[in-house]
């Protein structure tokens, strides 16, 4: 089962590229820049990702992103993140970063673009794995803050393939930032958002009326709504799914409650991704094989995740179809 999780080719579509800091990166780099940590080492830094919700591991995740100063930060940090992808089997990553976790801090949107797209375009072709980028705003902060940062994106005309929505969910809902995915979409970006986490269902249907989303980031809250529910499976409408960072968040108590299974089973565009694995415990085929040992699932449903992460990219249709005919090919021994 596992030679067959790993060598499945597969799409990673929700990846935060700040939260793939292992540790021994972010001492690394603090060291590089001269940066204080608040951690002793590694150790008790890996020590202190036992998070309450999603807000407690925030805390920790905008602390670490401060050791990224440079663009050969970001492009460090990027490379290290295909590699390991590579390895778990992505074809493809639609990677998001925080451009005001950034900006905010004085680092020039070009250092951050820079870096990463470098290390895609040095590192992927080699590695095997294509790379889109799709900066997120945080929705803790203002819509003025996001139109700010969505000026500065806009100037890197083609080098991003989209833009997102994610940080604190609750009490933020998608209908703050209309005008912002309003002003995206008029300049040809695809758009997609975190929504159906830790808020209630109703954040999914604003994010598809409002924003027009075409894909919903996690969205596993979805189930608490049958309309929506049957809205998801006929408009097929993808949620990316990161079932460790689910449990870590204790958005389930524990994996083998997790609903992933129905999800499966009402016939929804559900595909697995890691969220940011350095802080959750693992990246995509560590997800899928951890589901797949807790909810008993079977080849086909294995199968299916994968073609449904590539159904779910934004790869051109005969890219898609073409990963698509790889992941049926995989033989299962």
């Amino acid at each position: 089962m596992e030679r067959f999780v790993r060598a499945l080719p597969k799409a990673e579509l929700h990846l935060h590229i700040e939260g793939t800091l292992e540790p021994e990166l972010m001492f690394e780099l603090a060291r590089r820049n001269g940066v204080r940590l608040r951690f002793g080492g590694v150790d008790e830094l890996r020590a202190a990702y036992e998070f309450s919700d999603l807000q407690s591991f925030l805390d920790i995740y905008y602390a670490g992103a401060g050791v990224l100063l440079t663009e050969r930060d970001f492009h460090d940090l990027t490379r290290a993140y295909l590699q390991r992808a590579a390895a778990q089997g992505v074809r493809h990553a639609e990677i998001f970063f925080d451009p005001q976790t950034h900006t905010d801090r004085g680092i020039p949107l070009e250092a951050v673009c820079g870096g990463i797209e470098a290390a895609a375009l040095e590192a992927g072709p080699g590695l095997g794995v294509s790379v889109k980028l799709i900066p997120c705003f945080l929705r803790h902060l203002s819509p003025e803050a996001a139109m700010r940062a969505l000026d500065e994106l806009l100037d890197l005309g083609g080098r991003i393939a989209g833009v997102g929505l994610d940080s604190s969910e609750l009490g933020h809902p998608p209908s703050k930032f209309v005008e912002v995915f309003r002003r995206a979409r008029a300049a040809g970006l695809r758009v997609v958002a975190h929504a159906g986490e830790e808020g209630p269902a109703e954040y999914i249907r604003q994010a598809l009326d409002l924003l027009k989303a075409e894909r919903i980031d996690h969205g596993v809250r979805c189930l608490e709504d049958p309309g929506l529910v049957r809205r998801l499976k006929e408009e097929r409408i993808p949620l990316t799914v990161c079932p460790l960072s689910n449990v870590k968040l204790k958005v389930f108590d524990a994996l083998e409650r997790h609903s992933l299974k129905r999800l499966l089973d009402e016939g929804l565009c559900v595909c697995v991704n890691s969220d940011d694995p350095a802080y959750f415990g693992g990246y995509v085929s560590d997800n899928l094989l951890a589901v797949q040992r807790a909810l008993a699932l079977g080849e086909a449903d294995l199968r299916g995740l994968a073609r449904n992460s590539f159904e779910a990219s934004f790869l051109p249709p005969e890219e898609k179809r073409r990963w698509m005919a790889e992941v049926d090919r995989v033989q299962f021994k």
